[in-house]
């Protein structure tokens, strides 16, 4: 009996460290948690005599039919979620508006679009009045009117082949990607193959609208995004300027409050790839300095991103970062790795630059100091677990390191990444994968 009862004092001890042990809920709020945990035990108990029966053990791409199924996820679906606080502007929308943009006129194609997931290369877009003559990567290939291959193929098959080519989504992902590079090198060429196709004036403006609009149609509310700046064009050849298309992001998304008061705002963090040389890389010091100072509100601040293993590490820009003026924020991508002893240590520069947030930090679990600096200086971790297990990361959400953060109350925030090239919602998916495989069973 006196062991009974140390063993249940230290339980509740444990499960006082826990993230959101102090929150206080309602009488309301503590019937609907109760119906929620049902749900969540019932779901849990099938796993227990079956682990292929377990939801949190499975790669979200062979349980995803079932996940829209549950009743927990519909739930999920409804309830208020705050903010994205780490997504990126050409993944953030769904395959939808990729479809819609096919359907714009002067639209061009080279290369076949298919479903097949080693396609190489994928087909090559672009908007002209004219038929391009720009080569494509492989220089190979005559350029047709997208309009055209509807026609020979049907409206329905062709928005069906551009849903299947612009995602990750198989039904046997763990064969279908060999390991972390091959399943980036898919995952960039989807980002290169739309490129052309999304920084066309009219698409990017009602691109960047329409993902708003499925973001508050998920209950999400406050967005912040990463995004590179590419060059926007229209069919005049006019290109477009970082500045004239950080205006678009302002006009739009005003527009967009306009309209929906109920979205809190939304916010631009300038992130170009880690992959550069010391002069471009001064410049991109010098653009988020141009731009700060000219939309001091809508500018959050810097970040590198690209694949973190094969990236040049911090150690390359620290001196150059340290020089920019202290009104620019960081929010560095750090830990995105499962080494120790290579680029997991951009944590160290990360948090010694001063960074206000850590995306991903999946690798800080190896390092106690990093972990103590994060919680002494309030440095919120950006989750993005389903992100982590396509990437290859993680297989089993249950051994996600955010399963310590969150029982040690470590500041965290789920986000989503680029939900649109895994099938997923904006923000739903990741929070139900958080709830059932990242937290405890017994949390609420």
């Amino acid at each position: 009996e006196e062991f009974s009862r140390q063993r249940a004092e230290f339980l509740v001890r444990e499960q006082d460290r826990g993230l959101g042990s102090d929150l206080v809920l309602s009488a309301d709020e503590q019937r609907l948690n109760r119906y929620v945990m049902q749900l969540k035990q019932q779901e849990l108990a099938k796993g227990v005599d079956n682990p292929q029966e377990l939801i949190s053990g499975r790669h979200f791409f062979e349980i995803l039919d079932r996940i829209n199924g549950d009743p927990l996820f519909r739930l999920i679906q409804k309830m208020p979620k705050g903010g994205i606080l780490h997504a990126h502007d050409t993944a953030i929308g769904s395959r939808e508006l990729i479809v819609r943009a096919t359907r714009h006129d002067h639209l061009w194609q080279c290369g076949n679009v298919t479903d097949r997931l080693d396609a190489d290369p994928m087909p090559s877009f672009k908007f002209a009045r004219t038929k391009p003559t720009v080569a494509t990567g492989d220089g190979k290939g005559e350029w047709c009117l997208v309009a055209d291959v509807r026609k020979s193929i049907g409206d329905e098959a062709y928005d069906e082949a551009i849903r299947k080519m612009f995602t990750l989504y198989t039904p046997d992902p763990l064969n279908a990607y060999r390991d972390i590079n091959d399943v980036w090198r898919r995952f960039m060429a989807m980002f290169i193959s739309f490129e052309p196709m999304v920084t066309y004036r009219p698409v990017w403006e009602e691109y960047f609208y329409g993902s708003l609009e499925e973001l508050l149609a998920d209950n999400v509310t406050y967005l912040e995004f990463r995004g590179l700046l590419p060059p926007v064009y229209d069919l005049d050849d006019r290109r477009y300027g970082p500045e004239e298309i950080v205006q678009m992001y302002v006009d739009q998304s005003a527009k967009f409050l306009r309209a929906h008061p109920q979205f809190l705002g939304v916010k631009f963090i300038y992130a170009p790839l880690r992959f550069c040389d010391d002069a471009t890389f001064d410049g991109y010091l010098e653009l988020v300095q141009k731009l700060k100072s000219r939309f001091p509100t809508f500018i959050a601040g810097f970040d590198l991103v690209g694949q973190e293993d094969l990236g040049r590490p911090h150690t390359d820009f620290n001196e150059r970062l340290l020089r920019l003026s202290p009104e620019i924020n960081f929010f560095f991508h750090a830990g995105e790795t499962n080494w120790s002893g290579r680029r997991d240590e951009n944590l160290i520069d990360a948090i010694l630059l001063g960074t206000k947030r850590i995306g991903h930090g999946f690798a800080a679990l190896k390092h106690p100091a990093v972990l103590e600096e994060i919680k002494r200086r309030n440095i919120c971790i950006e989750l993005n677990p389903i992100s982590n297990q396509v990437l290859k990361l993680v297989q089993d959400f249950r051994n996600h390191p955010a399963a310590f953060y969150f029982s040690d109350n470590y500041p965290v925030v789920v986000s989503s990444d680029d939900p649109s090239f895994w099938s997923a919602a904006p923000l739903s998916h990741d929070f139900y994968v958080a709830f059932m495989g990242l937290a405890s069973a017994r949390a609420d």
